[in-house]
């Protein structure tokens, strides 16, 4: 492994889920509060399928903002709500002083065959950017990836709907996880040639369970190569060596991104510090200050 990291200093962002219960909410906040430190440029807060966890997703934000020195990001999506819906959504968290938002189509619920834009709501994450850019001058990230969408009918479509969002008024796109960085890199230089020339920002998702590793990668397309498999074979029972071999694969992998000239990374915790925070550490990221830390503690 490489030891000569860029002298240029990394940028981090986190994402976290809204807890269904209260072990997960301990769990929540208990991961903000150690990963808070590193000073991210934005934490995101996921939203579910057809506009299930929208107050819970809410609540989340709302108290990062309110009680932590972090920038929250919440998730929006085109499914379970009208445009009208939407927008007074975003309204809100501009009152509350959030600017930063995630703008996702987002997947059908549970049990449907497919996605179908609502008549009365944002057909497509482009429409979504475009309303919230009319609305109010956010900060709006978006989804791009690698190794393209599952229901893209090609790579250029794939890419020529990349860019519609970027020129509706996204500020970045957040790739999808990936494990073969020369698919990121490829995309990457794919997205430079097609005059995209906002930030990709690489995605990464540290690997705490293979086999719900390989569950997500079926559902969105990613390709898990044959080395992967080789490292956690055989470790299903083994936590320690698991967890030291998924650190170990994701500074390889940041570490080779660094390289190649990337200096922003999205870290996808599932809500766990751990991995994260080590992978960071390892990286050369520390703790800013003490006054960054976060006072979202856990209620009583």
């Amino acid at each position: 492994m490489s030891q000569h990291l860029p002298s240029v200093p990394l940028s981090v962002s986190f994402e976290f889920f809204p807890p269904a219960d209260a072990v997960m909410e301990a769990t929540l906040w208990n991961s903000v509060e150690r990963l808070a430190p590193l000073a991210p440029r934005f934490v995101s807060v996921t939203y579910g399928a057809d506009g299930s966890t929208r107050e819970r997703t809410h609540n989340v934000v709302s108290r990062i903002q309110q009680r932590t020195a972090l920038t929250g990001a919440p998730h929006l999506t085109c499914v379970g709500a009208s445009r009208a819906e939407i927008l007074d959504i975003a309204r809100g968290y501009w009152s509350q002083g959030i600017r930063h938002l995630v703008a996702l189509r987002g997947d059908p619920a549970r049990g449907q065959p497919g996605y179908t834009p609502r008549p009365d709501g944002f057909a497509y994450a482009s429409d979504l950017v475009a309303g919230l850019a009319a609305l109010a001058p956010f900060d709006i990230s978006v989804a791009a990836y690698p190794e393209v969408h599952p229901e893209a009918p090609s790579a250029a479509a794939d890419l020529d709907n990349l860019r519609r969002k970027i020129d509706a008024g996204a500020t970045r796109a957040i790739t999808q996880f990936f494990y073969d960085s020369d698919a990121f890199l490829r995309f990457r230089d794919r997205c430079a040639a097609a005059g995209i020339r906002a930030p990709i920002v690489p995605g990464i998702l540290p690997i705490t369970r293979f086999p719900q590793v390989l569950r997500f990668a079926r559902g969105c397309g990613t390709s898990i190569p044959s080395w992967l498999h080789e490292r956690f074979a055989g470790l299903e029972d083994d936590d320690d060596t698991r967890r030291m071999i998924a650190a170990s694969v994701a500074i390889e992998q940041v570490e080779e991104l660094t390289r190649h000239g990337v200096r922003e990374f999205h870290f996808y915790t599932l809500n766990r510090a751990e991995l994260t925070y080590a992978i960071c550490h390892a990286l050369g990221l520390r703790p800013a200050s003490a006054a960054c830390r976060t006072q979202a503690g856990v209620p009583a």
